[in-house]
């Protein structure tokens, strides 16, 4: 078994270091002339997963936009995850799960044991009930080789008094870079890793933690190279951007959306 951290390392390599996000926002349904309802989620989620899949180092499908058409969105969603898993891409679900207890043992079998329908390579968490409630998330990717990426430094405006207040030593958003990293000091546990925002001002904590960097906000969100490079200096081969808005709004022709996607992750390939 690969661990999550080795094999995304391995699609970097090969595919670029991109992370294309597959949201499907009403608004991009609208600009692919689709409805907002499961038919419009069906066939847009589709071909965007049928396109970018075989070109991106990872798939980023935001669960939010697949939930708030109920069932039959969720029925959508297993079908992307099961065509980007099938082309070889790296399935990283944007779920933000976080809770305590068995409630996070169940958020961690949905997700990321293989007997489940919505297993993926990698989630998304928030540690923000302490980073030790995130543990049955750590322990069954670890079994399982997957990976986690935690909340550390995200863009939004209204998370600076959480992620920015002073801790024991430094910030909180640095407590949690500094435990992320103390889990990637063992190789079974390959693939904790941070989000960290790409429209930042700056990150004065340490961004070298042994492993991937998840890096939304490129794109329409107005993160740049220039962004990347100056933010993650001395990280940059760790940094796998993510972009979703402006590569999907080259739909829904597939060969405008990969070659969008193969244009970005070039882009960023020069940075290291």
């Amino acid at each position: 078994m690969i661990p999550f951290g080795e094999r995304l390392s391995l699609a970097m390599q090969e595919r670029g270091p991109l992370c294309v996000g597959i949201d499907p926002h009403p608004s991009l349904l609208g600009q692919w002339g689709l409805r907002d309802d499961p038919s419009g989620l069906e066939r847009f989620s589709l071909s965007a997963a049928e396109a970018l899949a075989p070109v991106a180092a990872a798939v980023k499908p935001q669960s939010a936009f697949f939930e708030r058409h109920g069932s039959k969105g969720i029925a959508v969603l297993e079908r992307v995850i099961e065509i980007c898993r099938e082309a070889g891409t790296q399935v990283i679900l944007d779920v933000k799960r976080g809770d305590i207890g068995s409630t996070t043992q169940a958020y961690a079998e949905a997700y990321l044991h293989p007997r489940s329908s919505l297993c993926v390579d990698a989630i998304t968490a928030s540690p923000y009930l302490g980073f030790g409630s995130l543990q049955p998330m750590i322990d069954l990717a670890r079994e399982h080789g997957n990976g986690v990426f935690v909340l550390a430094l995200t863009s939004n405006p209204e998370a600076a008094p959480v992620q920015r207040a002073k801790a024991a030593s430094g910030t909180v958003a640095g407590e949690v870079l500094s435990q992320l990293k103390a889990l990637n000091e063992i190789k079974a546990a390959l693939g904790a890793s941070p989000v960290v925002g790409a429209t930042i001002s700056k990150a004065d904590e340490d961004l070298a933690i042994g492993g991937p960097l998840l890096v939304p906000g490129v794109g329409a969100q107005g993160g740049t190279p220039a962004d990347v490079r100056r933010i993650f200096a001395g990280a940059l081969d760790l940094v796998l951007p993510s972009s979703s808005r402006e590569i999907l709004g080259q739909g829904p022709d597939p060969a405008a959306l990969a070659e969008a996607a193969r244009r970005t992750a070039e882009d960023f390939a020069t940075l290291a």
